[in-house]
């Protein structure tokens, strides 16, 4: 691992830089693999070929879990999984599209909102565990 911010090499896990003090993950100015210097608002580092945008987390910040979000997407149901990886107005519309389909059940067609969002829940579970949602709303990739 190397300093984003110097390029020299760090301790794997560490905090901080022991040659400059920045934080680990601060800094765009060298690839975390490799330490080559990176072009400004590079996504590929053009020496090694790993991708960039996604190399560190911010410090501070919690990482969600892939598991976590696909077996809540799975099992529980609700739009609990977007209300968990933060997308919100994803969540209220899955729970509200349920309401109304159990609302709609007593007159017999609430079967199409309920399904919808069972198959809803079904593709989003599937993109969660196959790595096609692989950030949450804050942008911070899902750790596995």
């Amino acid at each position: 691992m190397y300093c984003r911010y110097c390029g020299k090499e760090m301790v794997q896990g560490a905090v901080v830089c022991v040659q400059c003090g920045a934080p680990s993950g601060a800094g765009t100015a060298y690839c975390p693999f490799c330490g080559n210097p990176t072009a400004p608002g590079a996504v590929v580092c053009v020496k090694c070929g790993r991708q960039l945008s996604m190399a560190a987390v911010p410090p501070g910040t919690q990482q969600k879990s892939k598991i976590t979000a696909g077996l809540l997407a799975l099992l529980v149901g609700f739009g609990i999984h977007n209300f968990y990886l933060g997308y919100v107005g994803k969540g209220v519309a899955q729970l509200v599209l349920l309401l109304l389909g159990w609302i709609l059940s007593l007159i017999g067609i609430g079967f199409i909102f309920v399904g919808a969002v069972a198959i809803w829940q079904l593709v989003e579970a599937i993109m969660i565990f196959s790595g096609s949602i692989n950030k949450d709303a804050k942008g911070i990739p899902l750790k596995d």
